[in-house]
């Protein structure tokens, strides 16, 4: 059989793996071999399908054509759509500094093969992204919200007067859906078009945080970070699905993951989600980089010893009687703070395996978990009740005793685990509300603009979070 030529508009998916020539044996004359697969009619017309659909995962704005004709071409072309579900359209440890997070590998060249050789390649392609219920709920609502996307109008429409606390409003119930949905405001005190004193409150939080003078006027400048219009909306999906598909898809059954953007914590016990809580991440400048790094002990009543940065940046130029308060020493040319509830560490470490000394810790700034933007540590993660969650681990671990025993210690000791508890540090700015529906988030870091131009939108220009300096711990 001839082999037809197959060509989608556009130009040619860049992606960083090195391209395979082709799966397919061929002589000469562009026919396939004996014994090999053929790039059938039915093959070209499941693969050009498959591209046309491709919308269904936040990918239709980016172009595949084949490069050339015949069964090479056609095959570099499947690799690549083949890639882009498989393990995403872009490479996350190109993006960013720091990426460490485990991620999928799959042969796709037996794979195609196969798939060709069944005459399933549709379902083969499909099969290579996520899925999960999360997922399909994401490639549900931006197919939805991309048939909106064109509308020039915003979700919450700005005039040239500011809503001022006491009035109402026809777009009060709007704006009090997005601080609900941003955790600025319970959901009990959304209602009506009043602005309420409870929205006052949560518009003063969000403009603080946002370094927007926090006088409870809802003008252009709050609007900008509260208003997010359904192509807005449509784009950070995109980037969501694209964060998904970088992710392994069987990930340890018992893990650790801790969303950067949210600055929630999730800890799974054989494939079951056994507790969330809060944590307090990196802040702008200082953020907490994507890894994948084990959790192999707990250390009871931790020293800190001060980072150089942290030393020229938070210490340098204060006395000795400034050490004394923090219960600090020099040892070996180093500031070295003392075990104690003081310690910038609190009373628990999570030790973890990277070179990055990135881990969790408690902290003694309890305070910084009321925020609801909680960016504010130099890089590692505070865990909230971490001597709550470290008990939970050594329970479930089965060093409950030695535990305990190395806590009453007030010394800093070292309790191994028998098994090494895998953690994703990840970022991702869309959650998912009761009802499994996704809910966009703020993007605290600005770390979308960079995975969005990669898929072939244009970068963002939302608000950005403000850094706060809030204390010298890690």
């Amino acid at each position: 059989m001839m082999l037809r030529r197959f060509l989608i508009a556009g130009s040619i998916l860049a992606l960083s793996l090195p391209l395979v020539a082709c799966d397919v044996a061929t002589t000469q004359n562009g026919t396939a071999s004996a014994g090999q697969v053929e790039w059938t009619d039915g093959n070209l017309r499941q693969l050009r399908e498959a591209i046309d659909h491709r919308a269904q995962h936040g990918l239709d704005h980016l172009k595949f054509e084949a490069k050339g004709d015949g069964p090479a071409a056609q095959t570099e072309l499947a690799l690549r759509y083949a890639a882009a579900l498989a393990h995403g359209a872009s490479d996350p440890t190109k993006l960013y500094d720091v990426y460490t997070v485990p991620r999928p590998n799959l042969d796709l060249r037996a794979g195609l093969t196969k798939a060709m050789a069944d005459g399933k390649l549709s379902d083969w392609l499909e099969s290579l992204a996520p899925q999960s219920e999360e997922y399909r709920a994401l490639s549900k609502a931006y197919v939805a919200l991309s048939r909106q996307a064109d509308a020039p109008a915003t979700a919450i429409p700005a005039t040239s007067k500011a809503i001022e606390p006491g009035q109402s409003d026809g777009r009060i119930p709007a704006i009090a859906r997005q601080l609900v949905a941003s955790d600025y405001l319970d959901k009990g005190q959304a209602g009506g078009e009043r602005y309420s004193e409870p929205m006052v409150q949560a518009i003063k939080r969000i403009q603080q945080d946002f370094g927007i003078k926090p006088d409870g006027s809802i003008g252009s400048q709050a609007l900008e970070i509260l208003n997010l219009s359904d192509a807005d909306r449509a784009r950070a999906i995109a980037v969501a699905m694209e964060r998904t598909r970088w992710l392994d898809r069987n990930p340890p059954a018992t893990r650790i993951d801790v969303n950067l953007a949210a600055a929630r914590l999730s800890y799974w016990r054989d494939g079951k989600l056994a507790n969330v809580r809060k944590v307090v991440v990196g802040e702008p400048d200082t953020e907490t980089p994507q890894l994948g790094s084990p959790i192999y002990r707990l250390v009871a009543n931790p020293t800190w010893t001060v980072p150089r940065s942290i030393e020229q940046k938070e210490i340098a130029g204060k006395g000795a009687a400034y050490l004394r308060r923090n219960n600090m020493v020099r040892k070996d040319g180093w500031i070295v703070q003392q075990p104690g509830p003081k310690n910038s560490l609190g009373l628990v470490k999570f030790d973890m395996k990277n070179e990055h000394q990135i881990y969790l810790h408690d902290t003694p700034a309890k305070q910084l978990f009321a925020e609801v933007q909680r960016q504010r540590s130099h890089g590692c993660v505070r865990v909230e009740d971490a001597e709550g969650f470290a008990a939970m681990l050594a329970q479930d671990a089965g060093i409950k005793d030695q535990w305990y025993k190395a806590r009453a210690t007030g010394k800093e000791s070292f309790v191994p685990l028998p098994r090494e508890i895998p953690v994703r540090l990840l970022y991702q700015t869309v959650l998912f509300d009761d009802q499994g529906e996704p809910v966009v988030r703020a993007d605290p870091y600005g770390w979308n603009d960079r995975v969005l131009v990669a898929l072939g939108f244009k970068a963002g220009s939302g608000a950005r979070l403000r850094g706060s300096g809030a204390d010298i711990g890690p």
